[in-house]
């Protein structure tokens, strides 16, 4: 179809793209193509990464790093989260030290491009290059799960972001948080660029299996699963990895999908990047003004606040982190917006989006509205 064709050309390493309904079912199939691929039964996921409610991936942190994980929700069989290794963000000895003990058992590693569902946490320099690294040595698939950062973040979303152009935050290389600064300024304030044809040389990594969904549907229901040719064509009918909807693909969500992809050309990303930096940098400025310890943590135009001193001096960057901050401050900080109409997301561990469609007039609104939530918090 033109939207498979646009995803392509946006990105590359997805050689082929299968179209689904929700950012479910495209994790799912991602996870069970690589199941299918390798042989193998488990996967390895990250602590405070989501990517979905298939049962195998409501999975919570066992009690070792190389054992498998334990439900994360009411109804998910144990048998099921077993299946699953959750292991601490942005954490390479860990991701090392599980492979070295389990390998050969492990059929992927999934990944979100950037966190967004503990706050913004953006990958450590090098660790996702260490992902592929590491799923490479032991013949594991690499799954790059953009349903949140695809077409959001960039017209490559997140790969062509961080891999293509280079995009790095301040954390250390391999780092295991908390132990250092994140900055609240964007590392490359350069608008996101298009892979172009030198892509295969210019990126940094490549994942075997990519998933998209929310923005790839322009408010509609669809997501997708792309990845490597000789993956992708494993998936029915023409290969033995069952998948199948009936309303995947259909041609009113591939329809707004594909307007709103051609839509978001290069203006609308360095606008939606610009505003984004803008609004960061107001409330950064009421809640200092009111001494209130935070932090903006932003992962390209992706931002979200982290409160108290130790997310103000060192930063967020994984999941025990987040946890750690001050979450009772987002309570009456959000309430006081509301109340000045402005809608903020609604928990603390939740992304700030931008879109074309915030301009001068919601950017005086929320100045208007942050000092009163600033004294809130």
């Amino acid at each position: 179809t033109l939207l498979a064709e646009e995803v392509r050309r946006r990105v590359p390493a997805a050689q082929r793209v299968r179209f689904v309904s929700t950012g479910t079912e495209a994790t799912m199939t991602a996870v069970r193509l690589a199941r299918g691929a390798t042989g193998r039964d488990l996967v390895v996921k990250f602590a405070g990464c989501y990517h979905g409610h298939s049962d195998g991936l409501l999975a919570a942190a066992g009690s070792g790093l190389a054992t498998g994980g334990l439900p994360g929700s009411a109804g998910v069989p144990a048998a099921v989260a077993a299946q699953t290794i959750v292991l601490p963000y942005n954490d390479v000895a860990a991701l090392e030290a599980c492979f070295a003990e389990r390998g050969s058992e492990i059929a992927a590693v999934i990944t979100e491009g950037a966190p967004a569902n503990m706050g913004i946490v953006p990958p450590a320099p090098g660790f996702n290059a260490a992902i592929r690294r590491v799923t490479a040595e032991h013949g594991a698939l690499m799954i790059l799960d953009e349903v949140l950062t695809g077409f959001r973040v960039g017209p490559a979303g997140w790969w062509g972001l961080e891999a293509v152009d280079g995009w790095t935050s301040d954390l250390p290389a391999f780092a295991s948080a908390p132990a250092s600064t994140v900055s609240s300024e964007p590392a490359d304030a350069a608008a996101p660029s298009w892979p172009g044809a030198d892509w295969w040389e210019r990126a940094a990594w490549v994942p075997d299996l990519v998933t998209f969904g929310k923005v790839v549907g322009g408010g509609m229901p669809l997501a997708a699963v792309g990845g490597r040719a000789e993956v992708m064509d494993l998936l029915a009918p023409g290969g033995p990895v069952y998948q199948a909807g009936t309303l995947s693909g259909n041609p009113l969500a591939t329809a707004a999908g594909l307007a709103t992809l051609q839509l978001a050309d290069d203006a609308v990303y360095a606008s939606v990047a610009e505003r984004a930096q803008a609004i960061g940098e107001v409330v950064s400025a009421a809640l200092s003004e009111q001494g209130v310890p935070h932090r903006v943590q932003r992962a390209g135009s992706l931002f979200s606040l982290m409160f108290g001193p130790q997310a103000a001096e060192l930063g967020v960057a994984d999941y025990e982190a987040a946890r750690a901050q001050e979450t009772w401050r987002y309570g009456p900080f959000f309430h006081a917006f509301l109340e000045a109409g402005v809608s903020l997301p609604p928990s603390v561990f939740e992304a700030w989006f931008v879109s074309a469609a915030h301009g001068e007039a919601e950017l005086e609104a929320i100045a208007a509205a942050a000092p009163a939530a600033a004294r809130a918090a």
